[in-house]
């Protein structure tokens, strides 16, 4: 069984529906943001990257009605014991009363990083990977 020609990308991230829609053309199929078809976000209540990616691509085609992909992604720093993780894309607003500067989100996060590892002088301590978790959903009872 083939993929259905027509999927709902659970985002409505201008920049992840270029991308998507980049790489998913050359397949023939056609991805459609949430957005577009009235889906707004979900609460991303997962614990891991997996069960994120799940949330939002079973929201989607339930809304729906349509097959769905979505994404959960972020880094992971071995030092800290594989924080932010889930948190990457908020990880300056977590927890923390210092002020990380009045940049953009990213930037804040990065800093807030960058302070996380200011005494940590082993360059080997201070591994990390980006993780990103690609799901499809066929259906929103799609077994997982």
């Amino acid at each position: 069984m083939g993929l259905d020609k027509k999927i709902v990308l659970a985002s409505g991230n201008k920049g992840k529906v270029r991308e998507f829609v980049k790489m998913f053309t050359d397949l023939g199929l056609d991805i459609v943001p949430q957005t577009e078809l009235g889906v707004g976000d979900v609460p991303e209540t997962g614990t891991t990257f997996v069960e994120n990616a799940i949330i939002k691509a079973r929201y989607a085609s339930q809304i729906t009605g349509m097959p769905a992909i979505a994404d959960d992604s972020g880094i992971e720093v071995d030092y800290l014991n594989g924080v932010p993780g889930i948190y990457s894309a908020r990880y300056s607003t977590l927890n923390d009363s210092k002020d990380y500067g009045t940049g953009s989100i990213d930037e804040n996060n990065n800093l807030k990083l960058l302070d996380a590892l200011k005494d940590v002088d082993d360059d080997a301590l201070r591994s990390a990977r980006y993780q990103c978790i690609l799901v499809y959903m066929r259906h929103a009872a799609d077994p997982t």
